[in-house]
């Protein structure tokens, strides 16, 4: 990385990146959970039935291609996935097993089950480097963030989603920033950085419209970016970053059952 072409806002901006990833990937290695048994089959391209459930020891993906399922475990976005197979990181499975847990994974815990699978089913193998790139700045407004407090900062993090084609609403219990984004990661175009300082638990609600197109009906909630400003008092910032991305340097069809 060379300082004088990336300039002081592009390095800070890269080291809050590099940050955020460790502390996560501290958090998935401590987790403690690991798969007793897994069966991966090739999805039916005639199916569509998306499902991603950890229940206690038993864990059910349903329709999940394996650039998704990279992109959740390591907490990148899709654009941060580089020099793959692209046929293979679009391919959708279905897995199923049991696990060594004896209640419901708390995210870190999904992301090191997942994490496995990909490692020892499927080979994957990566190394890391930083690649400037278009990305969105997660940043507080001028009237600071509308978050509430976590009514209990001990539960596990939650994120459950309402709504259909055209409306949704995201429900996060006991969430930080971070699991914020690690959900939105999957979903928007660019790669997502923290630079709101905050450290806590919260417990919030994001209800907006679903694509780009703009609503006939007045009462519609309003777009995911404006949504954001209004519920949240944040905001999604465009900014060029140095960006810590994944670099695949094995991937392949997934060991038999």
């Amino acid at each position: 990385m060379r300082e004088g072409c990336l300039g002081k806002e592009l390095l800070v901006t890269s080291l809050l990146v590099v940050s955020s990833l460790g502390a996560n990937a501290q958090a998935i290695a401590a987790s403690g959970a690991s798969i007793d048994v897994a069966v991966v089959r090739p999805h039916p391209a005639s199916v569509m039935h998306n499902n991603f459930s950890f229940q206690k020891n038993r864990f059910e993906l349903e329709d999940q291609p394996v650039g998704k399922l990279i992109a959740f475990a390591y907490s990148v976005n899709p654009r941060q996935i580089v020099e793959g197979p692209g046929s293979l990181l679009e391919k959708h499975f279905d897995m199923s097993g049991t696990t060594n847990l004896t209640t419901d994974a708390t995210r870190p815990q999904e992301q090191q089950l997942v994490r496995q699978l990909l490692t020892e089913r499927f080979g994957l193998k990566f190394h890391r480097e930083a690649r400037e790139m278009p990305a969105y700045a997660l940043q507080v407004l001028k009237g600071g963030p509308k978050l509430i407090a976590a009514a209990d900062i001990g539960a596990q993090p939650i994120e459950r989603t309402s709504g259909n084609d055209s409306e949704r609403t995201e429900s996060y219990t006991s969430s930080t920033v971070a699991d914020f984004l690690v959900i939105k990661q999957l979903f928007m175009d660019r790669p997502l950085v923290d630079q709101t300082g905050l450290t806590g638990r919260y417990d919030f609600k994001l209800t907006y419209t679903f694509g780009d197109a703009p609503s006939l009906d007045a009462n519609a909630a309003p777009p995911m970016f404006t949504a954001i400003k209004e519920q949240l008092g944040l905001k999604f910032e465009p900014v060029k970053a140095a960006v810590e991305v994944m670099v695949i340097d094995h991937l392949e069809q997934p060991t038999e059952n």
